[in-house]
């Protein structure tokens, strides 16, 4: 009898483990922030010249894109660690229509001149995303105005990094420069 209880036990245990490593923690659970898939991202059907058009009639400033994939760490940093801040997520989409492509998929995507490829070729030929993550900003016709490849330190530089170019500041100087003045106005350091 005792013997059985064991093995109950140890069975138990078992598939308590099992359970854990085939469904993981939440992210709403495992980091103080909200899902990011529901409330950095939009939802998108892969029609850039449709997503323009949300834009403008959303009063947006342009489009944002993460390009990643799924076996990258610092893809996934910044969903779990920046993407997932509240502040992070009502800033960006007060601003931008905000869009993710997988530099590895095979999903269609239409891009900006209408013409439809994968999303992997998109990526790759026409904007030769080699590392991940990359994020460009567009402006309204589509016109790339700022690119950014690699995870940003945290949300503060990711929010300087908004707020570069929602307030145009691209226009006129680097980000370095742009980030330089602003840690320096707020007495800090890089």
């Amino acid at each position: 009898m005792k013997h059985q209880t064991i093995t109950a036990v140890i069975a138990v245990q078992l598939l308590i483990f099992w359970v854990l490593a085939l469904f993981p923690t939440p992210l709403s659970a495992a980091s103080p922030g909200r899902d990011p898939s529901v409330y950095f991202f939009n939802m998108s059907f892969g029609n850039l010249q449709e997503e323009l058009a949300t834009a403008r009639q959303d009063g947006k400033l342009g489009l944002f894109i993460m390009f990643g994939n799924d076996d990258c760490p610092w893809c996934k940093k910044m969903k779990s660690k920046v993407f997932s801040q509240p502040k992070v997520q009502k800033y960006y989409r007060k601003y931008f229509r905000i869009l993710e492509v997988d530099t590895e998929g095979d999903t269609p995507i239409t891009d900006f001149s209408g013409h439809e490829m994968s999303a992997k070729n998109f990526a790759f030929k026409e904007f030769r995303v080699r590392a991940t993550p990359v994020f460009i900003f567009f402006d309204l016709h589509g016109k790339p105005v700022m690119r950014y490849t690699g995870a940003t330190r945290g949300v503060k530089d990711f929010m300087l990094l908004g707020k570069f170019v929602a307030e145009g500041h691209y226009k006129n100087q680097t980000f370095i420069a742009y980030k330089r003045k602003q840690l320096a106005a707020e007495g800090g350091s890089e």
